[in-house]
């Protein structure tokens, strides 16, 4: 089956409103993108489903061309929402049967915990894959242990498919991440927590792109 064209991974959000604190999510999420947030992921966890849709429409309505909104874990959300992709958890629905909803045009991203889920996730219809936690991480408890760098560098060894690292990420170990063979950065608190989202985000980005300098 053909897969999406694979977006930019370089700096994804994944929203926490709780983490917001009175913001609304519409202003941080833009602030993001404004500071260089290349794709956005709704993760939501608590709400209803007609919240979690009200959230998914303001959310695709703001962001602009070329920034896709991923939805998290709800394929019905997804749909009625006109979203770009979905993100799945080991828990969560086959990709396969994602991906046959979605259709082939759809970023589908699947997190994986340990070596044997991204054996597994080789013949999957996933886009990309979540390493997940790379560190550990209070904002995402019900995970396995962390990878650490080596895991990373391991898991980057065992696949070709693209990798977004997860799980503790922040200004102190990005380069390090990326040395380690992520393609991208997922981070939830780094940004949705910061005083200053758009000023979190432009120092992440900053970050990544110099540590791909010093990569290649």
């Amino acid at each position: 089956m053909k897969a999406a064209k694979l977006p930019d991974l370089t700096l994804y959000l994944v929203t926490d409103r709780r983490l917001a604190g009175n913001r609304p999510l519409t202003e941080v999420v833009l602030q993001a993108v404004a500071g260089g947030v290349t794709m956005v992921q709704l993760r939501e966890k608590e709400c209803s489903s007609r919240e979690y849709l009200e959230l998914a429409l303001a959310l695709k309505k703001l962001l602009p061309p070329g920034i896709p909104l991923i939805i998290n874990d709800r394929l019905d959300v997804a749909l009625a929402a006109s979203a770009d992709g979905l993100h799945l958890g080991q828990n969560d629905l086959p990709p396969e049967v994602a991906r046959r909803y979605l259709g082939s045009g759809a970023i589908i991203g699947l997190t994986v915990e340990r070596p044997e889920q991204l054996a597994a996730a080789e013949n999957l219809p996933v886009d990309y894959v979540g390493i997940s936690p790379v560190f550990l991480t209070p904002t995402k408890t019900d995970t396995g242990p962390a990878w650490g760098l080596e895991g990373l560098a391991l898991a980057r060894k065992q696949t070709r498919r693209p990798l977004v690292a997860i799980g503790g990420i922040n200004e102190t170990n990005v380069a390090g991440v990326i040395r380690a063979g992520a393609d991208g950065l997922a981070v939830v608190s780094a940004i949705c927590a910061a005083p200053d989202p758009k000023l979190a985000a432009r120092k992440l980005r900053q970050l990544i792109e110099e540590a791909r300098k010093g990569n290649f």
